[in-house]
């Protein structure tokens, strides 16, 4: 089921995943924040293991503004590390650590 552009969480073995696929507001930065908080807050709030955020391949732009997004200071508070796909440069992957 999808949310204002992100995934709700899917469980396997106690792996809570949630997905945001930029492609449909690639154009709207405050529609694209407001989703990236948005993302960010629920996996918190569920305490999700990982995120998935698809910005696309195109430019590089998107990517850059999404992970400008996630090194700001409050926000990399809230998250472990940022694996980018080896394999498909446009997804990144944001990975949370509960105790």
């Amino acid at each position: 089921m999808w949310l204002f552009g992100w995934k709700l969480p899917s469980r396997t073995l106690d792996l809570v995943k949630l997905k945001l696929d930029l492609h449909d507001i690639y154009n709207n930065s405050r529609e694209i924040d407001r989703a990236l908080r948005g993302v960010i807050q629920e996996a918190v709030r569920i305490k999700a293991t990982q995120v998935e955020i698809i910005p696309g391949k195109g430019s590089g732009q998107l990517k850059k503004k999404v992970l400008r997004f996630l090194e700001q200071k409050e926000i990399k508070a809230l998250y472990h590390r940022i694996d980018k796909d080896a394999k498909n440069h446009g997804r990144l992957f944001v990975y949370f650590q509960w105790k």
